[in-house]
Parts: structure tokens; sequence; C-alpha cells
């Protein structure tokens, strides 16, 4: 964390209460859920679905243009759709109560490279477990960029502007990778690993199928509007990479959201999980259609703290979160999108840059960062 704790004014039993109180929201909500929350995700699994089988209808269309900027905006929407307040939220757990085999975190597959089984163990079991704790949380900084001042700068961080430009524009092929742990995987003894090969095969098939559908069956269906369709699938794809990426910066990446040391996670109590998870998240306010189109990780402080809770019920757990905020005087890290992508974009270039001192220099801090 930064220098100056912004939590060393709780006593520990002030951090147990809030994992009370924080219980209690939780099992207000889960004692509640019903059959309004279900025809909710039923009703959005079906607009996704015929958007997408419209957009794709018009692309048959695409060599004229007016075709071509309906569809390719219609198929973005519903990609986004598709990967945000669908396929990330399923994939949490967050529909297993209805016990619907077709709505379910053990069934469902999404529109997406990574197969869902391996972003579920990097996503839900490491990335929600250990938010924010440099060496343990592969969500942070991708393994490709320096994410604190006290990180051991290097010149290959000069270029990670551009490295999170690139991992922007093709993000589903920077989750898988990272899904597969490739960086450290690619050692030559480690790529023979038969668990490794095994989960390297599976990616290899999902990206085929993901390619043979959006840039090989599509087209060809297009006839004479081959070429248009490709791009069209090609820029809805590379909307959906950018919009998603930009949502999960703005919730891990701006400034004022903390990270944290290995050691500081030693015999963490649930209510100590709690306050990590509310001090290593930011929101994005907005209209109902913005939280719709993040999938509603525009309440990202509450699904870190609630992640498999229904999405469509953020918003109103997202008023109590906030007075337990103010009530332990702790920062509600929140602002509209262009602020908080301004923030996480200005952070990417700040730490790209050597800091002439370290904030702490402990040797502790030093080799946990040093290990990320």
């Amino acid at each position: 964390m930064t220098a100056i704790d912004p939590t060393a004014h709780l006593t520990a039993e002030q951090i147990e209460e809030l994992g009370r109180e924080l219980d209690a929201i939780r099992d207000e909500v889960i004692a509640d859920r019903g059959e309004k929350d279900a025809a909710y995700i039923r009703r959005v699994i079906s607009a996704q679905r015929k958007l997408e089988l419209v957009s794709r209808g018009v692309l048959l269309f695409s060599i004229f243009p007016p075709a071509w900027l309906i569809g390719t905006a219609g198929l973005s929407v519903a990609k986004i759709m598709d990967n945000m307040e669908i396929g990330h939220n399923i994939l949490h757990g967050q529909w297993d109560w209805m016990r619907d085999p077709k709505i379910h975190s053990t069934t469902w597959e999404w529109d997406h490279v990574s197969p869902s089984d391996q972003w579920k163990h990097s996503h839900n079991e490491l990335h929600h477990t250990y938010t924010n704790v440099i060496g343990k949380d592969n969500d942070l900084g991708y393994g490709i960029m320096r994410v604190d001042e006290d990180q051991k700068w290097h010149p290959f961080h000069l270029g990670q502007p551009l490295w999170n430009f690139l991992n922007a524009c093709f993000f589903e092929y920077g989750i898988a990778a990272y899904d597969l742990e490739l960086g450290k995987n690619l050692h030559k003894r480690r790529r023979k690993n038969p668990e490794f090969r095994a989960r390297a095969k599976a990616v290899g098939r999902k990206i085929r199928k993901q390619v043979l559908k959006d840039y090989v069956i599509h087209p060809l269906l297009s006839g004479p509007s081959f070429l248009t369709t490709l791009a069209a699938t090609f820029t809805a794809n590379l909307v959906r990479n950018l919009w998603t990426h930009s949502v999960i910066m703005c919730g891990h990446f701006p400034e004022g959201v903390q990270v944290f040391e290995r050691r500081s996670i030693k015999g963490e109590t649930r209510g100590q999980w709690y306050l990590r998870q509310m001090m290593g998240s930011a929101n994005i306010s907005g209209s109902k259609a913005m939280h719709f189109m993040t999938g509603n990780l525009s309440h990202q402080i509450e699904h870190h703290l609630f992640p498999d809770l229904p999405s469509n019920r953020y918003a109103e757990v997202a008023v109590k979160v906030r007075a337990l905020f103010e009530k332990y005087e702790l920062e509600y890290v929140t602002g509209p999108l262009p602020k908080q992508v301004f923030s996480a974009w200005h952070k990417v270039f700040r730490l790209a840059l050597p800091n002439k001192q370290p904030k702490t220099g402990t040797p502790d801090r030093e080799q946990d960062l040093i290990a990320a």
C-alpha cells in the first residue's frame, strides 16, 4: 500500500464490525432473490441473442454503407452484452441459485477466446481472492506493467503505455494468455508440462472456433459482402475489447486505488478481506444505460465485495456500501467514465517512468514487488 495507510485509523474491532455489517447486506440480498431477478437475466439473454441475430442479418448486406454501420453497431453492442452483463456474471455463479442448467456457471460458454473454465480459475479463484496483491493477482498490470512506485523500474516499463494499448485492442487474447500464465510457462521445461499442454490445446480449440465463426462462416454467408462483413466483425470485436478493457482499467487502476503486499494478507480475517476489496477497487458513475453496458462493473467496489450477488442488485447495494465508507471514514473512489479513464491512463504513463525515490523502500516490500 501507499506510505500513508488510509485505513490506519481503524481498530481491529472496527474492521471486524465492518465485516459483519457487509455480511448482513449480502445476506439480505440473498434472502430476497427471486423470480424478478430470474426474469431479468432471461430477458437480457433473449435481447442479446435477438440483437446479435438481427445485426448479423443486416451484415449480409454490409456492402452497402448504411447496412455496415447499423450491423456493426448492433454486433458491437451484442458482443459487449454477451461478455459483460451476461457471460462475466453467469460465470461468477451469480445465477446458479436459479438451478437452470442453461444459465449456470458450470455449463455456460461465452463469445470469447478464453475457455470459461480457465477464466473462472484465474478470475474467480485468483483475482477475486487476492485482489490487488502484488505477486498473487495476475489481473494487476496483467504481468506487463509496473503498478506501484515501489516496484523496481526497468527500461522495459517505458513501453507500458504501448503494451497497455495493444492489450486493450486484443484484450480477449490477452486474457487467454494470462489465464494460461503464458509468461512463466514459456520456458521449455514448463511447456512440456501435461497440464499446461492440455490447457493450451483447449485455448487453441476455442480460438479456432471463434475465428471460424467470426471470420469465415459469417463472412462467407454474406457472399459479395464477404470483405465488408469481415471488416465489420473485426470492428465489433475491437470495440468490445476496447470497451471491456476500459471498464476493467477504471475499476482497478485509477489513482486512489490501493495495492497490497503479499505479507499483508497472512492471517487475513473476513473483515480484513472485505476492507481490501473496498480499498482495491473503484467505481464509475453514470446512467442506468452506462451501468448495464459495463455489466454493472461500474459498481466494481460492490462487485468485489459480493461477486456472487446478481449484478442487477448492485445499484441498491451501492447505497448501503457507500454509507459504510462514510461511517468508517474511508474514500469511496468513483467518478464519471472520462475522469476514471484519464486517471487510469495517467497512472500508466506516470509509472512508466522511474521515480526518484521509492516511497517506503522496505526490503520485504521491495522483494514482494520484484517477485511480481
